[in-house]
Protein backbone atom coordinates (compact mmCIF):
# COMPACT_ATOMS: atom_id res chain seq x y z
CA UNK A 1 0.00 0.00 0.00
CA UNK A 2 1.14 3.50 -0.85
CA UNK A 3 -0.33 6.87 0.11
CA UNK A 4 0.45 10.54 -0.36
CA UNK A 5 -0.20 12.69 2.71
CA UNK A 6 -0.30 16.46 2.31
CA UNK A 7 -0.39 18.81 5.28
CA UNK A 8 -1.54 22.31 4.40
CA UNK A 9 -1.92 25.53 6.38
CA UNK A 10 -5.31 24.98 8.00
CA UNK A 11 -5.56 24.49 11.74
CA UNK A 12 -5.62 20.78 12.55
CA UNK A 13 -2.06 19.65 11.81
CA UNK A 14 -2.64 16.98 14.44
CA UNK A 15 -4.88 15.11 11.98
CA UNK A 16 -2.06 14.82 9.45
CA UNK A 17 0.41 13.92 12.16
CA UNK A 18 -1.83 11.14 13.51
CA UNK A 19 -2.49 9.80 10.01
CA UNK A 20 1.27 9.72 9.44
CA UNK A 21 1.75 7.75 12.67
CA UNK A 22 -0.80 5.14 11.59
CA UNK A 23 0.01 4.89 7.89
CA UNK A 24 3.80 4.89 8.19
CA UNK A 25 3.59 1.74 10.33
CA UNK A 26 1.67 -0.20 7.64
CA UNK A 27 2.38 1.43 4.27
CA UNK A 28 4.68 3.60 2.21
CA UNK A 29 3.84 7.26 2.77
CA UNK A 30 5.02 10.18 0.68
CA UNK A 31 4.59 13.45 2.53
CA UNK A 32 4.31 17.03 1.31
CA UNK A 33 3.99 19.84 3.83
CA UNK A 34 3.19 23.28 2.48
CA UNK A 35 5.08 26.29 3.81
CA UNK A 36 1.95 27.38 5.70
CA UNK A 37 1.44 23.79 6.85
CA UNK A 38 4.92 23.85 8.37
CA UNK A 39 4.08 27.02 10.27
CA UNK A 40 0.88 25.51 11.66
CA UNK A 41 2.72 22.28 12.53
CA UNK A 42 5.17 24.33 14.60
CA UNK A 43 2.45 26.42 16.28
CA UNK A 44 0.07 23.59 17.07
CA UNK A 45 2.37 20.62 17.71
CA UNK A 46 5.75 22.22 18.36
CA UNK A 47 7.27 20.11 15.57
CA UNK A 48 9.15 21.17 12.47
CA UNK A 49 9.16 19.36 9.14
CA UNK A 50 12.77 18.32 9.78
CA UNK A 51 11.67 16.79 13.11
CA UNK A 52 8.96 14.87 11.26
CA UNK A 53 11.61 13.56 8.86
CA UNK A 54 13.60 12.28 11.83
CA UNK A 55 10.56 10.81 13.59
CA UNK A 56 9.31 9.04 10.45
CA UNK A 57 12.47 7.92 8.60
CA UNK A 58 10.55 5.46 6.39
CA UNK A 59 8.35 8.23 4.98
CA UNK A 60 9.47 10.06 1.84
CA UNK A 61 9.28 13.84 2.19
CA UNK A 62 9.04 16.20 -0.77
CA UNK A 63 9.15 19.98 -0.76
CA UNK A 64 6.06 21.81 -1.97
CA UNK A 65 8.10 23.33 -4.80
CA UNK A 66 9.44 19.94 -6.00
CA UNK A 67 7.30 19.66 -9.12
CA UNK A 68 9.71 16.99 -10.46
CA UNK A 69 8.82 14.62 -7.59
CA UNK A 70 7.66 11.20 -8.81
CA UNK A 71 4.22 11.70 -7.23
CA UNK A 72 3.60 14.58 -9.67
CA UNK A 73 3.25 12.00 -12.45
CA UNK A 74 0.13 10.06 -13.28
CA UNK A 75 2.16 7.01 -14.27
CA UNK A 76 3.48 6.87 -10.69
CA UNK A 77 0.42 8.01 -8.75
CA UNK A 78 -1.84 5.34 -10.26
CA UNK A 79 -0.07 2.76 -8.08
CA UNK A 80 -1.14 4.62 -4.90
CA UNK A 81 -4.25 3.79 -2.90
CA UNK A 82 -5.00 7.41 -2.11
CA UNK A 83 -4.02 11.03 -1.59
CA UNK A 84 -4.95 12.62 1.73
CA UNK A 85 -5.00 16.32 2.52
CA UNK A 86 -5.04 16.46 6.30
CA UNK A 87 -5.82 19.23 6.99
CA UNK A 88 -6.90 20.90 3.77
CA UNK A 89 -6.88 24.68 3.83
CA UNK A 90 -9.57 26.59 1.99
CA UNK A 91 -6.95 28.14 -0.30
CA UNK A 92 -5.73 24.66 -1.26
CA UNK A 93 -9.33 23.60 -1.83
CA UNK A 94 -9.84 26.67 -4.04
CA UNK A 95 -6.71 25.95 -6.09
CA UNK A 96 -7.74 22.33 -6.66
CA UNK A 97 -11.34 23.32 -7.49
CA UNK A 98 -10.04 25.83 -10.04
CA UNK A 99 -7.38 23.58 -11.53
CA UNK A 100 -4.61 25.99 -10.55
CA UNK A 101 -1.25 24.36 -9.84
CA UNK A 102 1.01 26.56 -7.77
CA UNK A 103 2.82 23.81 -5.87
CA UNK A 104 3.32 20.05 -5.63
CA UNK A 105 0.24 19.58 -3.44
CA UNK A 106 -2.00 21.14 -6.09
CA UNK A 107 -0.33 19.06 -8.81
CA UNK A 108 -0.74 15.80 -6.88
CA UNK A 109 -4.44 16.59 -6.37
CA UNK A 110 -4.90 17.36 -10.06
CA UNK A 111 -3.18 14.11 -11.01
CA UNK A 112 -5.25 12.13 -8.49
CA UNK A 113 -8.46 13.53 -10.00
CA UNK A 114 -7.48 12.87 -13.59
CA UNK A 115 -6.16 9.37 -12.85
CA UNK A 116 -9.12 8.52 -10.58
CA UNK A 117 -6.92 7.93 -7.55
CA UNK A 118 -8.94 8.45 -4.37
CA UNK A 119 -8.49 12.03 -3.13
CA UNK A 120 -9.68 12.77 0.42
CA UNK A 121 -9.71 16.40 1.52
CA UNK A 122 -10.15 16.91 5.27
CA UNK A 123 -11.36 20.51 5.38
CA UNK A 124 -10.91 22.40 8.62
CA UNK A 125 -12.72 25.70 8.69
CA UNK A 126 -15.89 27.11 10.18
CA UNK A 127 -18.22 28.55 9.24
CA UNK A 128 -18.18 27.86 5.50
CA UNK A 129 -18.71 30.70 3.07
CA UNK A 130 -20.65 30.17 -0.13
CA UNK A 131 -17.32 30.11 -1.98
CA UNK A 132 -16.07 27.30 0.29
CA UNK A 133 -19.24 25.30 -0.32
CA UNK A 134 -19.09 25.85 -4.08
CA UNK A 135 -15.45 24.73 -4.13
CA UNK A 136 -16.33 21.63 -2.11
CA UNK A 137 -19.05 20.86 -4.64
CA UNK A 138 -16.63 21.35 -7.56
CA UNK A 139 -14.02 18.94 -6.19
CA UNK A 140 -16.71 16.44 -5.18
CA UNK A 141 -18.14 16.54 -8.71
CA UNK A 142 -14.60 15.97 -10.00
CA UNK A 143 -14.22 12.83 -7.86
CA UNK A 144 -12.71 13.96 -4.56
CA UNK A 145 -14.19 13.12 -1.17
CA UNK A 146 -14.60 16.14 1.10
CA UNK A 147 -14.55 15.29 4.79
CA UNK A 148 -15.22 17.94 7.42
CA UNK A 149 -13.07 17.58 10.52
CA UNK A 150 -16.17 16.86 12.60
CA UNK A 151 -15.73 14.28 15.35
CA UNK A 152 -18.62 12.12 16.45
CA UNK A 153 -19.54 11.53 20.05
CA UNK A 154 -21.42 8.23 19.98
CA UNK A 155 -18.21 6.40 20.84
CA UNK A 156 -18.12 8.37 24.12
CA UNK A 157 -14.70 10.00 23.83
CA UNK A 158 -12.81 10.59 27.06
CA UNK A 159 -9.74 12.42 25.75
CA UNK A 160 -8.90 14.81 22.93
CA UNK A 161 -6.98 11.94 21.29
CA UNK A 162 -10.27 10.01 21.04
CA UNK A 163 -11.77 12.86 19.00
CA UNK A 164 -8.71 13.04 16.75
CA UNK A 165 -8.71 9.28 16.25
CA UNK A 166 -12.39 9.35 15.28
CA UNK A 167 -11.75 11.83 12.46
CA UNK A 168 -8.58 10.07 11.28
CA UNK A 169 -10.38 6.73 11.48
CA UNK A 170 -13.20 8.00 9.28
CA UNK A 171 -10.63 9.04 6.65
CA UNK A 172 -8.93 5.65 6.85
CA UNK A 173 -12.34 3.99 6.42
CA UNK A 174 -12.73 5.82 3.10
CA UNK A 175 -9.40 4.38 1.95
CA UNK A 176 -10.16 0.83 3.06
CA UNK A 177 -7.49 0.83 5.75
CA UNK A 178 -8.33 -1.39 8.70
CA UNK A 179 -7.88 0.18 12.12
CA UNK A 180 -9.11 0.21 15.69
CA UNK A 181 -9.04 3.96 16.24
CA UNK A 182 -12.62 4.27 17.46
CA UNK A 183 -15.55 2.10 18.49
CA UNK A 184 -18.04 1.78 15.67
CA UNK A 185 -21.74 2.48 16.05
CA UNK A 186 -23.53 -0.55 17.41
CA UNK A 187 -27.10 0.75 17.17
CA UNK A 188 -29.86 0.31 19.70
CA UNK A 189 -29.93 -2.85 21.76
CA UNK A 190 -33.07 -5.00 21.68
Amino acid sequence: MKFVLCITGASGAVYGYRALQILSSIARVDVVVSRAGGIVLEQELGRSVSELREEFPKANFYGERDISAPIASGSVLTSYRGVLLMPCSMSTLASVASGVNINLIHRVCEVALKERVKLVMLVREMPYSRIHIENMLKVTDAGAVVVPASPGFYHQPKRMEDLIDFVVGKVLDLLGVEHQLYNRWKGGEE
